[in-house]
């Protein structure tokens, strides 16, 4: 399908010490890397020349195998806490571009990219952490001050595309406006950080700051635990993370035996974000990991509405319960008003049983088993900007987002 010509995730593997072509093609080439197949590779688009001086092969997501990528350096596997705030907003750390990559097939409703970034190994994160990016220009609001940091879930592991610890990677969707009497795009009021770096190129700098945020880290005390991930478009980002982590890598210190299920909900087939990557892992640990697709505009749901993510969880809600008894994780991230009828149909589920939601939410909450992020939607006359909230310790701290929702707040 249309969709699967171009979404290529940006997973590169260092090979040579010769620096980058500047090429704006796509090459094939068939590599072994330790005497491990991994079939036909391509260039990066518009490669730049490393610090590093180094090749390097983008792989299509397509072509992950059951044979774990080493990674390097283990060190990174040492340290007890993750990192938090290694970089403030006064004083960010200057990153490159890498690739930017469309994901999406031209059917679905906006642009979505995968953009890889390279920190050099001085900016380490956990999986489930984001980064805060600064744009260029300056703050509309306070003249002669830089732009607000914007905060985006980081859509890699610690080792980022390349396996090296030294990049890490973004899924922005492109943030657009409207008129709502015209229907033509103003371009005035468009978003400043998804626009810039949907536009960036190969070598272009970018302001980084962080890594932040506890609430979505994923537990790695039990291999053998349940993870179910509830995600709506680029909500998805963390739990690519994740699923890398568990089924592509090969990380000594965490053998993933447990049972990891992705539910996506989004608008069409060419809005699916790494779905070639996801079909990979189910084709090849069948019984660790699950992936459920909710297409708003291509299914109908058991009323023969449109089928939301929601309605592809009330169809496991049972199953999601009992799961939930047993010890599992459940995590949302992603679009504004897919959490309220989660929550309805939850609760609907405790009834039956006999049981108190509230009670029973409650108790999630208390074992670390319940992994929720906020979203604060602000209405200014015709236009809706976002402010997305973490849920940390009680207290809310407000960060610049426009596509990422779990739970949404509606302010008058």
């Amino acid at each position: 399908m249309a969709h699967l010509a171009v979404a290529q995730a940006s997973v590169s593997v260092p090979i040579s010490n010769d620096t980058f072509p500047r090429s704006h093609g796509f090459k094939a080439y068939n590599l072994r890397i330790q005497d491990k197949p991994w079939g036909p590779l391509v260039n990066l688009k518009a490669n730049y020349a490393s610090s590093r001086s180094q090749w390097r092969i983008c792989m299509s997501v397509q072509q992950a195998t059951r044979s774990k990528v080493t990674v390097s350096p283990l060190t990174l596997e040492d340290a007890k806490d993750p990192p938090i705030n290694t970089f403030k907003p006064k004083e960010p750390y200057t990153a490159t571009i890498v690739s930017v990559e469309r994901i999406v097939g031209p059917k679905a409703p906006g642009e979505t990219c995968h953009i890889v970034i390279d920190h050099g190994g001085n900016v380490p994160y956990w999986e489930g952490q984001s980064y805060g990016v600064i744009p260029p220009g300056e703050n509309p609001k306070k003249p002669g001050s830089p732009n607000n940091v914007r905060l985006y879930s980081i859509a890699s592991t610690r080792y980022g595309d390349a396996f090296d610890g030294k990049t890490a990677s973004l899924c922005v969707r492109r943030a657009v406006y409207y008129e709502a009497e015209t229907g033509k795009e103003d371009p005035s009021k468009k978003g400043v950080c998804s626009n810039f770096l949907c536009d960036s190129k190969p070598g272009d700098k970018v302001k980084i700051t962080g890594p932040s945020g506890k609430v979505m880290l994923l537990p790695e005390e039990d291999p053998n635990a349940t993870h179910i991930m509830i995600a709506t478009g680029t909500g998805v980002a963390p739990f690519r993370g994740y699923l890398r982590r568990m089924f592509m890598e090969s990380v000594p210190t965490f053998k993933f035996n447990g049972l990891a299920w992705l539910f996506l909900g989004v608008a069409n087939t060419d809005s699916l974000l790494y779905d070639e990557e996801f079909t990979k892992y189910l084709e090849d640990y069948p019984d660790n990991f699950r992936y459920d697709k909710a297409l708003s505009r291509e299914q109908k749901n058991r009323n023969g509405g449109k089928m939301y993510v929601q309605d592809k969880i009330e169809e496991y809600s049972d199953e999601i319960f009992k799961r939930l008894d047993g010890g599992a994780h459940i995590y949302f991230c992603g679009l504004k008003g897919m959490m309220p009828g989660i929550q309805e149909t939850l609760k609907r589920v405790a009834e039956e049983r006999g049981e108190s939601w509230e009670e029973k939410l409650s108790q999630l909450k208390k074992n670390k088993q319940w992994h929720v992020e906020a979203l604060v939607i602000i209405k200014r006359m015709s236009r809706c900007s976002a402010r997305r909230a973490e849920i940390e310790n009680g207290q809310a701290i407000m960060w610049s987002s426009v596509h990422r929702i779990i739970v949404c707040i509606v302010i008058p």
